[in-house]
C-alpha cells in the first residue's frame, strides 16, 4: 500500500511539472520571439554603381568651380571698387574745406566794418582763387560739381531743402543752391541741397456783400 502511495505522489509532481513548463511567463514568450527575429536575416545595403558614383563626383565638383568663379567674380568687383573709389572717404571729408570757404566768404561780406574796403575786396579774391584751385584738384580726380540752378529737382542728385514763390520758373525747378553737391565718377558723393520754385499761393480776398438799407426804398 505504501508503495503505491509513493509512486502516485511522484506521477502527480511529473504531471505538475509539466503544467509548470507548458505554462511559460508571456515575458518568456516576448523574449524568445525577440531571439527568433533578431536571428533573421537583415536587408542588405546597396551599394552605389560605379556610375552613380562618377555622376554624384561630377556634380560635386560642377557646384565647387561654380562656387570658386562666384568668388572670382566678388573679388574682382571688390577690387575695381577699391581702385575707382578708394578714395571716396576721403574725397567726402575735403568737401568741408570748400564748405569752410564759402562759410568764410559769407561771414566777410556781411561785416558791417569791411564791407567796401580793398581788404575785403582783395581777401575776397583770395577765396575765390583757392575754391577754385581745389574744385581743379578735385575734377582732375573725377569730383565733380553737380549743376543745379535752373535744373529741374532730381532725386538722385538734389535734395529739396525749402520751396519758393516764383510764377517765372516751372513749379520743381531749382532757383537757390544752398550746399553744392559733388559726384565722383558715376557715385553720388553727397547731394546738392537746394530750394525749388512753386507757384504762387493766390489768397482770396473776402468781399463784403453790400446789404441795401430797406429805409433807401
Amino acid at each position: 500500500m505504501e508503495k503505491e502511495k509513493i509512486q502516485n505522489n511522484t506521477s502527480a509532481d511529473q504531471n505538475e511539472d509539466t503544467v509548470k513548463e507548458n505554462e511559460k511567463p508571456e515575458e518568456n514568450l516576448a523574449e524568445e520571439n525577440k531571439q527568433e527575429t533578431d536571428q533573421e536575416p537583415k536587408e542588405e545595403i546597396k551599394e552605389p554603381t560605379p556610375e552613380e558614383k562618377i555622376a554624384e563626383l561630377e556634380d560635386k565638383m560642377a557646384r565647387t568651380l561654380a562656387e570658386m568663379e562666384n568668388q572670382r567674380r566678388r573679388f574682382e568687383k571688390e577690387k575695381e571698387d577699391a581702385f575707382e573709389y578708394g578714395g571716396y572717404s576721403f574725397a567726402k571729408e575735403a568737401l568741408n574745406l570748400i564748405d569752410n570757404l564759402d562759410r568764410s566768404k559769407h561771414v566777410l561780406e556781411s561785416d558791417d566794418k569791411l564791407k567796401e574796403t580793398e581788404a575785403l575786396k582783395k581777401t575776397l579774391e583770395h577765396l575765390d582763387i583757392i575754391k577754385k584751385d581745389l574744385i581743379s584738384i578735385f575734377e582732375k580726380n573725377n569730383i565733380k560739381p553737380i549743376d543745379s540752378l535752373n535744373k529741374k529737382l532730381d532725386p538722385n542728385f538734389h535734395q529739396a531743402m525749402m520751396e519758393i514763390e516764383d510764377d517765372t520758373k516751372e513749379p520743381g525747378t531749382i532757383i537757390q543752391e544752398i550746399q553744392k553737391g559733388f559726384t565722383i565718377k558715376d557715385r553720388l558723393l553727397r547731394p546738392s541741397l537746394v530750394g525749388v520754385s512753386k507757384k504762387v499761393t493766390i489768397k482770396e480776398e473776402k468781399t463784403e456783400e453790400n446789404q441795401e438799407n430797406p429805409e433807401n426804398k
